[in-house]
């Protein structure tokens, strides 16, 4: 992960930045700052979460409470506490939308599913969320620093997602649920092009539709199999 705000005479940035109501506090900010990276580069991603959150709910409207929810958000991740990570990225999001940061929080939002993201015969419900927040990352911050690696998340998402798929569909095939079977081969036909998946997707068509005695319907598959991947394995086993 690439983000790590620089510590950047710290003392005398934040001592200079003030402005709006703040909660009275007993510790200066820049020693709530200083405390908090230091547990950061110890590892102590817990106890630097909690102090950059100290940071930013006591002074809420200085100049720097955004950086300590950027800084919060990321040390809950790296600890592994996802949930925690992404509600400082909403309280970030609600609170500071036009902030420069806001394209790495929304990567870090995605980075959050996509570290959940289980084995493809599990429930794809993070992966959903995952390439959700990276398809609004791309569209909103095209030419972000972060917009590669989101382009390359959505693809190993939708093979996941498309994998998912292939799983029930073979289940369904095996029961000779050749109707559930072909809705899903079908979609991903369609709306999953670009996977790994849609080869194979494109040969079962045929095996279901020859099952169930539509012999047109089994040969466009077959055809479109040719067109499209002449080279695939999957076309070498047509008959």
């Amino acid at each position: 992960m690439k983000k790590i705000i620089l510590l950047l005479c710290v003392c005398g940035i934040l001592t200079a930045c003030g402005g709006g109501e703040e909660v009275v506090s007993d510790r200066p900010l820049e020693d709530i700052y200083q405390e908090a990276y230091q547990e950061f580069n110890k590892k102590n991603y817990e106890e630097a979460a909690e102090l950059f959150q100290t940071a930013e709910s006591q002074y809420p409207s200085n100049p720097w409470a955004a950086d300590a929810l950027v800084m919060m958000a990321y040390s809950r991740y790296m600890d592994n506490d996802f949930a925690g990570s992404i509600l400082a990225i909403d309280r970030y999001m609600r609170f500071h939308p036009g902030h420069k940061d806001v394209p790495y929080m929304m990567y870090l939002r995605g980075m959050n599913y996509y570290r959940q993201v289980s084995d493809v015969r599990r429930d794809p419900g993070m992966s959903a969320y995952a390439l959700q927040q990276f398809q609004q990352l791309v569209e909103r911050f095209p030419n972000s620093e972060y917009a590669k690696n989101a382009e390359n998340k959505i693809l190993i998402l939708k093979n996941y997602i498309a994998g998912k798929v292939m799983y029930s569909a073979r289940d369904d095939m095996q029961k000779q649920n050749w109707t559930s079977a072909i809705s899903r081969l079908q979609s991903v036909v369609s709306t999953a092009q670009e996977t790994v998946m849609t080869p194979e997707a494109m040969y079962r068509l045929t095996e279901c539709y020859t099952a169930i005695g539509l012999p047109e319907q089994a040969a466009g598959y077959a055809d479109m199999l040719r067109k499209n991947f002449p080279d695939n394995e999957w076309t070498n086993k047509l008959k």
